[in-house]
């Protein structure tokens, strides 16, 4: 004997409160949020113009109100839920924007104060015998590079050779030793490698030595840290099985970081010694203990001083003499072909990335 029990009904009420939330809700307008952001846009616009406010004062307010906005009105229509959801993308990106804005302020003032002087008197000449107006950064571009190029030399292959070390050879002690003084080097200030350097060089060559390769290697000592910790996460990136797999065919294991591991991460190591040499192309600090300034271009870095483009343009700022417009031309224009440099080494770590990245399928 069996027992069957039928019931129907009508389907749950999407209506219907759960928990007090309702599972259906209203919903904005069509391209609400884009057109309360333009609107909040114009507003900053308005205060900036016609208020007399900053552009840090008018785009704060500009966020908040639109913030604010956005959030009581998603909260009137479609309930608490999806208005805390509109709170957090609002914020969000408003921090984003925030954070960009000084950035591109200092790129607009940088192009706009420095393409001035962008000519070809600028780019082919020194300041030799240039008194007033006039005169280049043709002296200051080699002894950037020189200065750049030899720091580069002193620290990838000890910053490469660290970084294998600790991680396929180092054990104990030592290793742990060698891991605290890098992670100190990374944080150092960059007038302590000038100070250090120079220190260097006074026991060497005398008191008041100023040379170019004093300037290479405090910019090593702060490059360094950078190339032994890029590197060094690149190769702990290596798959174990792929150095198992050389040792199984009994392979030493000096050959299988040669041809295994390195080649595997080149991508990486590359990358990040391309981003360490962009962080100390702009060191001014320890470059005008150890490198000084000079008028004239000077090719030789153990002979005599040698400037760069981040010392020359500090001098030009700080010492413009009777010429000051003329001073400030050569000054922002020294600095946008900094920052221009700076922006192609960053795209050439891209460019290495993709070319020299393992291909996979």
């Amino acid at each position: 004997m069996s027992t069957s029990t039928t019931t129907s009904g009508p389907g749950p009420d999407l209506d219907e409160p759960l928990g007090g939330v309702p599972l259906t809700a209203g919903q904005l307008p069509r391209g609400a949020g884009t057109g309360l952001l333009v609107g909040a846009v114009a507003l900053g616009l308005l205060l900036y113009f016609a208020a007399d406010w900053t552009v840090a004062g008018s785009a704060v307010f500009a966020a908040l109100a639109y913030t604010v906005v956005i959030y009581v009105w998603s909260r009137t229509v479609e309930g608490p839920r999806k208005a805390k959801d509109r709170l957090v993308t609002a914020v969000v990106t408003g921090a984003f924007l925030l954070a960009l804005l000084p950035l591109i302020s200092v790129i607009v003032t940088v192009i706009s104060n420095g393409v001035e002087r962008f000519d070809a008197e600028f780019f082919t000449h020194s300041m030799a015998g240039v008194a007033g107006e006039g005169g280049g950064i043709y002296h200051a571009i080699m002894g950037t590079l020189i200065i750049t190029g030899l720091a580069a030399a002193i620290s990838v292959p000890i910053g490469l050779l660290t970084a294998i070390y600790l991680v396929e050879y180092g054990k104990g002690k030592l290793a742990k030793a060698i891991t605290f003084f890098v992670d100190v080097m990374t944080g150092i200030p960059s007038i302590v490698a000038g100070l250090f350097a120079y220190a260097l060089f006074v026991m060497i060559f005398g008191p008041g030595v100023r040379m170019g390769l004093a300037g290479a290697v405090a910019l090593s000592v702060l490059m360094i840290p950078t190339v032994v910790r890029s590197t060094e996460e690149m190769l702990k990136l290596v798959p174990n099985e792929l150095r198992e797999a050389s040792y199984a065919l009994a392979v030493p294991k000096w050959r299988t970081i040669v041809k295994v591991v390195l080649p595997t991460a080149l991508a990486g190591i590359a990358t990040g010694v391309t981003l360490a040499i962009a962080r100390v192309i702009g060191e001014t600090a320890p470059l005008l203990v150890t490198a000084g300034l000079a008028d004239a271009m000077n090719t030789n870095p153990t002979d005599g001083r040698m400037t760069t483009l981040s010392v020359f343009s500090y001098y030009q700022y700080q010492n413009p003499g009777l010429f000051a417009e003329a001073a400030m031309e050569r000054a922002w224009g020294a600095a946008l072909i900094l920052i221009i440099i700076v922006m192609l080494l960053n795209l050439i770590a891209r460019i290495i990335s993709k070319l020299f990245a393992p291909k996979t399928r």
